[in-house]
């Protein structure tokens, strides 16, 4: 009995040891997210006069996919001249055709494929008749005495108008009178009126036409641009894709627009009525302060700002969701560069499915070694602030995709390294884009002549690029790091409202487009701006709001949820603004009725716009009248309703102490971050672009144990910690992912560099020789010392582009240490490293270094080290020999700046491996 009772207490301490273990969180092995195809980079790929073939679409697609990217983006242009008899009309059967191949063979080759609907840029073509092309207000002036007759008849007076059509015409009398006489004109143009008593100024408004011309357009895509404001007109053009398509899905993933880039198109026949249907005034009586040139006027600020409200509804809902509703129809989605365009940029961009932004020129990056001629800079540094519209649109309308066109005109033609694309793609990341396209890759069939095809404003991603062999190395990284920041979601805790009716309350001009060029005119002077960049800086994660986002944000949890499916937000900001809506104040405070922290720089003072100004004002008034704020007034007052609260705070810094919401410290550092979650997972995007080092134990507010993912190498390791901080060690140029999760981790632990021994140099003689390139292949070198090739004596070495290999050994007379990090130096341009014949990898960026203590043996030991350099030598010598490699319609081939390209007057750029190769040994 006794030995029956005993067995029975041991099967239930088992089954309780059982349970124990059980209940225990599961071990998890950290590991890199699969990598899908929109994960990697993909392309923008200009079809030059779309002379596409099957067989060359096959060639290509294989070279893209080969390199890793995920996918291209058609977009047709101006062709090569030489070649029209193989052009294709845009959307004809035969190109529907090519069309039809691209999207199966990039399947197979699991890619996707975009297209832009239309050629070239912005949208327009043959099927826009000048009806349906893009409109501006012309508004003509007279004047007529008592008792007269305006002698001249009421016509455009602007050549080549012949489509334009009168809108209005309103008399302005000397004691402020109006009168409507649209009704006394004749059709002649005459005017059958009269006023009674003093000089009268008449204005005439008509419906003119832009006449601007689809730029860069493909055969068969040529016309004139599209009122994208008249929701007709938008339907017209979207037709000739429908019946193209014959009304069906062409897999294609996602339709594209450009950057609004339609010049003075001010205006849309439908424009008085839908003014004065969302204004609630007539705007034709007020023709003479539209067009006055007073630039200080509040009422005419006003006028402007309600004109310029107008347009940003007739945009957004004639064009850019109807353009969304049309692409849905074909199961495909949506991407828009909505910058540049005449209305509030984070509607337009949260309106369409895959909002997306641009870089344009170089950004200043202290890293050291890190190239940056100014001959070769645009005078326009890409802003992050700028990017993050796109990204805030994204996140706030919970959205997984935000892109950008990444890399146009970072350089000078054929001088951009992968090396300087590097950082400029981190600061996208970090603005919280995630799905690069490159501008660009050009479409060159195979019987080209080097250097192909190419188009004027990209950095050519193409396979004719000496570069293109290390591809892999930049799509790789940027692949790793996709893949993790379009997991889970944005983690920013702040939601900051942006005062657009600020930026629209300017009497000077008439549409505003709010252009990537221009971010010093409208956005850098803002206190918006100012105290964006601030928190960024202290270590502050955000979004930006608009108007029409807060109206439909609602509470849950004390939360700011913008969308289902957002992630939510802590703390509404409300930055220093003069103007703000009394609907929009009244929601800020049924938000914080419902439970949210709503934080106040200053108190808005004004309403906007014009309509019922008095009755506006009241309104507002009363509401901030209500607003019982306690506290000296000077530094953080709290005024608390309902569930919630409304602090009024200068030092918003301040406030957000005093409401727990904590600053990422490890900023202090110089180090830059993102942060996303995936379900019990908090992942750190670390950047270091600063000029120094970093090693040292920095603080993050996501709690549990970390695991460093390093996205150059691949490599995964546990990070050490320390009174709950991790250790890093990324070097200047360098980026690391941060895993944190509450769960056990399996993973080996990271091995850090701590101490170093004396450098290993390699001294014996190395041995270079030329792979593929041209002009010409130069003859093999001997070199007791690393110098650029170009410094070598062989003559053919100062034009070689391409590929060169350069093999040595060195003994390392008893392998004992932890780690061995080998250090090419100056690289010009990428590296791809074997030791003992093993394959280290591709060192294609600053600081060229790689860990390879488990490729070393005792004893001798072989190393060879591919290196490819930039195209810009061959393509100088072309130039000095005067041999013809550009010649294309329209635009041809231009720099920097805009003017004829000639690379014959550039110095020879160095080449090669360049100074001492060590190896480092660590323990």
């Amino acid at each position: 009995m006794q030995t029956k009772r005993f067995l029975t207490l041991i099967l239930i301490g088992i089954s309780s040891l059982n349970l124990a273990k059980a209940q225990l969180p599961a071990k998890k092995m950290v590991s890199w997210p699969k990598v899908e195809s929109q994960m990697k980079p993909w392309t923008r790929w200009w079809w030059m006069g779309n002379a596409v073939d099957d067989k060359n679409l096959d060639f290509v697609l294989q070279k893209y996919a080969s390199a890793g990217l995920g996918g291209v983006e058609i977009t047709p242009i101006y062709g090569a001249v030489g070649f029209e008899n193989k052009y294709l009309q845009f959307l004809s059967p035969a190109w529907m055709d090519a069309l039809h191949h691209t999207v199966k063979k990039a399947n197979t080759l699991g890619m996707g494929v975009d297209m832009n609907t239309g050629t070239g840029w912005p949208f327009g073509g043959p099927q826009v008749k000048p009806e349906f092309a893009a409109t501006k207000l012309i508004i003509q002036d007279y004047k007529v005495n008592a008792g007269e007759k305006l002698m001249e008849p009421i016509k455009v007076k602007e050549a080549k108008q012949d489509f334009a059509q009168i809108q209005a015409i309103t008399a302005y009398g000397p004691n402020g009178e109006t009168e409507n006489l649209l009704s006394a004109l004749q059709k002649d143009g005459t005017l059958s009126w009269s006023p009674k008593s003093g000089v009268w100024n008449i204005y005439a408004a008509f419906a003119g036409k832009t006449r601007q011309m689809v730029k860069r357009a493909a055969p068969g895509g040529e016309g004139f641009t599209l009122d994208h404001l008249d929701e007709k007109s938008v339907d017209v053009y979207l037709k000739r894709f429908t019946d193209s398509f014959r009304n069906k899905p062409q897999g294609i993933r996602s339709f594209f627009n450009d950057s609004y880039e339609v010049y003075g198109a001010t205006w849309t026949p439908t424009f008085f009525a839908a003014f004065k249907e969302n204004r609630g005034y007539d705007l034709s009586t007020h023709l003479k302060d539209l067009v006055s040139k007073d630039s200080t006027d509040e009422n005419i600020a006003r006028l402007k700002s309600d004109y310029r409200e107008t347009m940003d509804e007739l945009l957004l809902n004639n064009f850019t969701k109807n353009w969304t509703n049309w692409a849905h129809g074909l199961k495909s989605l949506t991407k828009n560069q909505s910058h540049g365009s005449p209305g509030n940029l984070l509607d337009l961009y949260g309106a369409v499915d895959i909002p997306e932004t641009e870089t344009f020129g170089s950004s200043s990056f202290k890293i050291p070694g890190l190239r940056r001629d100014a001959a070769d800079i645009r005078n326009v540094d890409p802003d992050p602030v700028m990017s993050k519209f796109a990204s805030s649109a994204a996140h706030t309308n919970g959205k997984t995709l935000v892109s950008s066109e990444t890399f146009t005109w970072l350089t000078e033609h054929f001088k951009t390294s992968y090396s300087q694309c590097k950082p400029e793609a981190e600061a996208l990341f970090l603005s919280g884009i995630n799905h690069v396209f490159y501008h660009g890759t050009t479409n060159s069939p195979q019987d080209i002549p080097w250097p192909g095809w190419l188009f004027y404003a990209s950095v050519e991603m193409n396979p004719n690029n000496s570069l293109w062999p290390h591809a892999q190395g930049l799509n790789h990284y940027i692949a790793r790091c996709q893949s993790i920041l379009q997991s889970g979601k944005a983690d920013n805790e702040l939601l900051i409202y942006w005062p657009v009716y600020d930026v629209w309350n300017k009497a000077k001009g008439l549409d505003m487009a709010l252009k990537v060029h221009d971010v010093d005119e409208w956005l850098h002077p803002s206190p918006f701006y100012k105290l964006a960049k601030d928190l960024s800086k202290a270590g502050y994660a955000f979004d930006f709001a608009s108007d029409r986002l807060l109206s439909r944000t609602k509470i849950a949890n004390n939360l700011l949820q913008t969308a289902e499916n957002a992630a939510p937000y802590k703390v509404l900001i409300i930055p220093a603004c003069k103007l703000m809506s009394p609907e929009t104040l009244n929601q800020i405070v049924k938000l914080a009725n419902d439970g949210a922290r709503v934080i106040f720089q200053e108190l808005p003072k004004d309403v906007p716009g014009l309509n019922d100004l008095e009755n506006r004002r009241v309104k507002l008034k009363s509401t901030l009248d209500k607003f019982g704020f306690t506290g000296d007034g000077k530094a953080v007052s709290v005024f608390k309703t309902g569930k919630g609260e409304i602090i009024l705070a200068p030092n918003v810094q301040q406030a957000l102490v005093q409401q727990h919401i904590n600053r990422e410290t490890l900023t202090d550092s110089g180090l830059q971050f993102i942060r996303r979650k995936k379900d019990a997972e908090t992942f750190y995007y670390l950047v270091n672009h600063t000029a120094k080092n970093i090693d040292t134990y920095i603080a993050i507010n996501a709690t549990g144990k970390a695991v460093i993912l390093d996205p150059q190498s691949g490599l995964i390791g546990s990070a050490a910690m320390q009174n709950n901080k991790v250790r890093v060690q990324i070097k200047s140029g360098e980026t690391l992912f941060l895993n944190v999760s509450q769960a056990p981790m399996q993973n080996t632990v990271w091995t850090y560099l701590n101490t170093a021994s004396s450098p290993i140099n390699l001294n014996n003689p190395w041995t270079l020789h030329f792979t593929a390139g041209g002009p010409e292949l130069p003859a093999d070198q001997k070199l007791d010392k690393l110098t650029s090739w170009t410094d070598l004596k062989d003559p053919k070495l100062a034009s070689f582009s391409g590929t060169g290999v350069y093999t040595t050994t060195f003994n390392l007379s008893v392998k004992s240490a932890k780690e061995y990090v080998l250090n090419l130096n100056q690289v010009d341009e990428s590296a791809r490293v074997w030791i003992n014949g093993q394959e280290v990898g591709i060192l294609w960026s600053i600081p060229f270094q790689a860990r390879i203590g488990k490729y070393l043996k005792a004893g001798n030991n072989a190393v060879k080290v591919e290196v490819v350099n930039l195209m810009a030598n061959r393509i100088r010598d072309m130039d000095l020999k005067k041999i013809q490699w550009r010649n294309y319609h329209e635009i041809n081939f231009v720099n920097i700046d805009y003017k004829p390209f000639d690379a014959s007057n550039w110095d020879v750029m160095p080449s090669g491996l360049i100074g001492a190769v060590t190896i480092t040994p660590y323990n």
